[in-house]
């Protein structure tokens, strides 16, 4: 079992153990992010290891929308620091039930993000030759 501490982030604060961040704020709460911002969460972590593991863990219950429900607020949504531990605690139970599947899918996640930013490489590709192409016939 993974052991974490998880608290709130206060800017110029520099951290010297393996860490990311979760957002706090907004309907995109619960999005683990590398670099901070000011509505976010850290988790610190012994080794890198665990900080991977918890890190693809958070990405996929955050693209499952597992922190919708437990989003507080009627203007501008938040989740609670105890709520995100809460989750993550459970998520990893189920981990730990079976870790080869989730290895398995962390893999599939990584080569789709690794596609994901090859395609939106391609459309601004795209997007550069048709403006070239409207350059050369208006000039």
């Amino acid at each position: 079992m993974s052991s974490f501490s998880i608290k709130s982030h206060r800017q110029g604060i520099v951290y010297s153990t393996p860490h990311f961040f979760i957002l706090n704020k907004g309907n995109n709460s619960g999005k683990p992010l590398v670099a901070p911002c000011p509505n976010c969460f850290v988790i610190q972590f012994q080794c890198e290891s665990e900080k991977e593991q918890i890190y693809w863990l958070s990405y996929s219950l955050w693209q499952s929308k597992a922190f919708y429900p437990l989003l507080r607020g009627s203007v501008i949504p938040f989740v609670v620091l105890l709520d995100v531990k809460s989750c993550l605690l459970d998520g990893l139970n189920k981990v730990d039930e079976n870790p080869a599947q989730f290895e398995k899918a962390v893999v599939a996640l990584r080569s789709l993000e690794a596609m994901e930013k090859q395609f939106k490489q391609n459309l601004l590709l795209i997007a550069s030759a048709k403006r070239m192409l409207f350059y050369k016939y208006i000039s």
